[in-house]
């Protein structure tokens, strides 16, 4: 079987687990997008997986299994880096738009490559820092799967966030810790994922304004 067919296979197979009912033109699109992550990754380092099939399970699928949680958006992804989770829930949510935010002048050049040749209208890419990034409007919804800490994140994108927003914090193991030491913010709920094939915890913190 060549490489692509098997990727092909294994996205449909896993989607299907999740109960995530993807077009046959979404699929290649997300596919499309892990290909171009692949090519570019070999030049700019933008992630530290490199093989195509863990790309899939630990930077897609991770990245789609918070869809369940979302609203209507518009959605702001801070630290953005390749564009995950932010491209790949815009390619599942044609009507969701997403803006894509980093500090690197890199990521966000890939982030914009991405964006035009998979034709995602529905996507924006801005390079700032969280904390100096300035939209005309806030977000009802503030995603991020890089920020180390809780309350960091919630302080560097308090000033981004529309009133009855939430935070949308994606992280491995359920961070009590950080839960206890939080500061500006209170959970609202919170979610555990399930991503097929990742054999690690995975748990979505949403929350809101203290």
């Amino acid at each position: 079987m060549n490489p692509a067919h098997h990727l092909t296979e294994h996205l449909t197979e896993a989607l299907r687990g999740m109960g995530a009912n993807f077009a046959a033109s979404q699929e290649l699109r997300l596919l499309d997008y892990l290909a171009l992550l692949t090519k570019w990754n070999r030049t700019y380092n933008l992630t530290a997986i490199h093989e195509p099939e863990r790309m899939l399970t630990h930077h897609l699928l991770d990245s789609l299994a918070i869809l369940p949680n979302l609203g209507a958006g518009p959605l702001l992804d801070v630290g953005s880096g390749a564009g995950l989770p932010g491209i790949p829930l815009a390619i599942a949510r044609s009507d969701l738009k997403v803006a894509l935010l980093d500090s690197s002048q890199k990521r966000c050049g890939f982030m914009r490559q991405a964006a035009i040749e998979l034709k995602l209208a529905n996507v924006t890419v801005s390079h700032a820092r969280a904390e100096d990034f300035q939209p005309e409007r806030k977000f009802p919804q503030i995603v991020s799967r890089a920020f180390s800490d809780l309350s960091e994140f919630v302080r560097a994108t308090r000033h981004l966030l529309a009133e009855g927003g939430e935070w949308l914090a994606m992280k491995g193991l359920y961070p009590d810790e950080e839960i206890a030491l939080l500061k500006g913010a209170r959970v609202k709920r919170h979610a555990r994922l399930y991503v097929p094939g990742l054999e690690a915890d995975r748990h979505l913190i949403i929350m809101e304004m203290d």
